[in-house]
């Protein structure tokens, strides 16, 4: 130990590593003695000595844990963030929730990787985000057409506090509301991208890796329309019975591919039931009245009574998913009715003529494999792309060909419209509606309410008759 001549640190210690000096100055010279008695226990219990800086390993380990703490830690990537989420909420999700939170993940995806030279194209890097929000997939190579999409979205992901620059996220915003190929996304499908977005940023935040949620700057804003029925898409009694009967020419005779689907349309038209509560309709469910024969009437002759209405009782849906995306393996999944609890049913009355066609259905092609009254050829669960392609098909037959192009009809659904409409016509109360249709009233109210007859008529009359009332009409 010497003196340095300085003011503030002026004595000095001195000693040898692996024959290069090291040291260090001290304010006195007690902090310098007991510096060198470290050391020197540190000798003594045969401590190894890093030769750079001529410290204990046990204080040089010290300081680098040290500076690890200290140091910011890498920023989390959304490619991984959105792997980490699907696989917390893949447990206690549905199959087709599962599947709707990796397509508005994946829609969002675009906005958050960097872009580039050999940057593969949307639709691929859409691709490889739902090939990897599969927890299976953690630990496999990712297939060879999607290898390039991946490897592109690992290194080029940007991280998830880049949302909080508002250029990001107004290209976040934009991904939400818009298509691929540029066009405007239903309203329905950027509601559902952005409730799943809000729900991954919530866990974000949870998570500490967000401050706050970047969509509530965006919350009182007006995001795309409403979800009002387009009435342009109602079909009247006789176009319902001109589509059923064109579904029955559709496919070969032998394979009876559209006739099998006859009454899986027709419980739409006539009890409003969505294609995944047709596709899990079991014949336990269904009270099917025989059609009444004729009677004798000593006073009024030949009679025949009124037909019996019979009920359908849902209890299970059949949505279609994929087969990543269940727990089954396979493409439908089994679920209890929407927005209600797994063990609760749903009781809906059938007029006789969905009865009768019903049990003409049933003598023709019995049931599925497992008791449910619709099935494909094989006995399986009718697919949607099975259900749709026969709908395509037969609405030329059906259809004059100026309407065949227009909205009427456009989807097996709008018949589920066309007859929530007519029973709203008819008169039925909103609340007896929503409860045959698995609707809350509110919901009946705010889709159904423009296409209802006669609620302008009426208003006018009324009017009408105050002015008149009040002298205004003469």
């Amino acid at each position: 130990m010497t003196k340095t001549g300085r003011k503030a640190r002026p004595y000095r210690l001195r000693w040898v590593v692996a024959s290069r000096v090291a040291g260090d100055t001290f304010a006195t010279s007690a902090l310098a003695e007991s510096r060198r008695n470290e050391l020197w226990h540190a000798m003594r219990r045969g401590e190894a000595f890093h030769i750079e800086s001529g410290l204990p390993e046990s204080e040089v380990r010290a300081a680098e844990a040290a500076a690890a703490e200290d140091a910011e830690p890498d920023p989390v990537l959304w490619f991984e963030f959105c792997r980490e989420y699907a696989e917390a909420r893949w447990r206690t999700s549905a199959a087709k929730t599962r599947e709707s939170l990796a397509d508005s993940l994946a829609a969002v995806s675009l906005a958050m990787v960097r872009q580039g030279e050999g940057m593969p194209s949307d639709k691929e890097l859409r691709l490889a985000v739902r090939w990897a929000m599969v927890p299976a997939h953690r630990d496999e190579r990712p297939p060879a057409e999607l290898k390039p999409a991946y490897e592109w979205l690992s290194t080029s992901s940007r991280p998830v506090v880049d949302l909080g620059d508002p250029k990001v996220f107004r290209e976040v915003m934009y991904r939400l509301g818009y298509r691929l190929d540029g066009k405007a996304a239903a309203g329905d499908t950027m509601r559902r991208r952005r409730r799943a977005l809000n729900t991954a940023l919530e866990y974000a935040i949870d998570a500490g890796i967000l401050t706050e949620n970047p969509l509530q700057r965006t919350k009182g804003k007006r995001l795309g329309s409403n979800d009002a029925v387009d009435r342009r898409v109602l079909v009247n009694a006789v176009q319902g019975r001109q589509l059923l009967a064109a579904v029955s020419y559709v496919g070969s005779w032998h394979r009876n591919r559209g006739r099998r689907l006859v009454a899986f349309y027709a419980v739409l038209l006539y009890a409003a039931l969505r294609p995944a509560e047709a596709a899990g309709l079991r014949l336990s469910d269904c009270y099917l009245p025989e059609a009444p024969a004729y009677v004798v009437s000593l006073v009024k002759g030949f009679r025949q009574p009124e037909p019996k209405w019979g009920t359908l009782t849902l209890r299970e849906t059949r949505p279609v998913s994929g087969k990543q995306w269940t727990d089954s393996g396979e493409r439908h999944d089994r679920r209890g009715l929407k927005a209600r609890e797994a063990a609760t049913d749903r009781p809906v009355p059938i007029p006789p003529v969905l009865v009768a066609i019903l049990r003409a259905h049933l003598a023709e092609f019995g049931t599925a494999k497992d008791g449910r009254v619709f099935g494909n050829e094989r006995g399986d669960v009718v697919g949607s792309s099975t259900y749709w392609r026969v709908w395509e098909d037969a609405r030329p037959y059906a259809l004059p060909p100026d309407r065949v192009d227009s909205p009427l009809a456009g989807r097996p659904y709008d018949l589920r419209h066309a007859c929530i409409t007519r029973w709203l016509n008819a008169g039925v109360p909103i609340a007896e509606v929503a409860r045959r249709v698995g609707n809350s009233p509110e919901v009946i109210h705010r889709r159904y309410h423009g296409c209802i007859d006669g609620h302008e008529e009426v208003a006018n009359a009324k009017i009408a008759k105050a002015l008149e009332e009040e002298g205004e009409i003469m």
